[in-house]
């Protein structure tokens, strides 16, 4: 049964729940707590930047930078939690494949040290494919902002 019109709220999804909901595995999942979602509308996931990321080995020596792409990587897959919150236990495990990402803007760098709050926001769904507006900040200060697109498909 899906849930697709709850709006119930959840909070504090820790990184266990989040792995059972989304297929990613260190070092590529890139949030590690959700701390809201509201299902069939919007969620906010954390990802604690540390100098221990295997991409500040290479991006770049003597000035680590969070790489951009990985940034919305974070908010493609806090928004897999709030697909799979929205949609219900039965859809756990089930793979999101962007589709498009429009308007990406990089503000100011992210670094070591950062906790990166991630706000996504649904802005439609027609079955499989989802909208998204995603928000990376660090305290008030914007870091990056894209629209991207998703499908949700089986994991098999």
């Amino acid at each position: 049964m899906s849930s697709e019109n709850n709006s119930e709220k959840v909070e504090d999804i820790d990184i266990v729940r989040i792995m059972d909901m989304i297929p990613h595995r260190y070092p590529f999942l890139m949030i590690d707590k959700v701390t809201e979602v509201v299902a069939n509308e919007s969620a906010i996931g954390l990802k604690n930047v540390s100098i221990n990321e295997p991409y500040f080995q290479g991006h770049f020596p003597g000035h680590p930078v969070m790489p951009g792409v990985l940034i919305v990587e974070a908010m493609a897959q806090t928004s897999g939690v709030l697909v799979i919150q929205t949609m219900g236990a039965e859809s756990e495990g089930k793979l999101v494949y962007f589709m498009s990402v429009d308007k990406a803007r990089f503000r100011k760098p992210v670094m070591p040290g950062d906790t990166l709050m991630i706000k996504v926001t649904k802005l439609q769904n027609r079955g499989p494919v989802w909208k998204f507006q995603g928000e990376a900040r660090v305290g008030d200060t914007l870091m990056a902002e894209a629209t991207f697109a998703a499908m949700i498909v089986d994991n098999k």
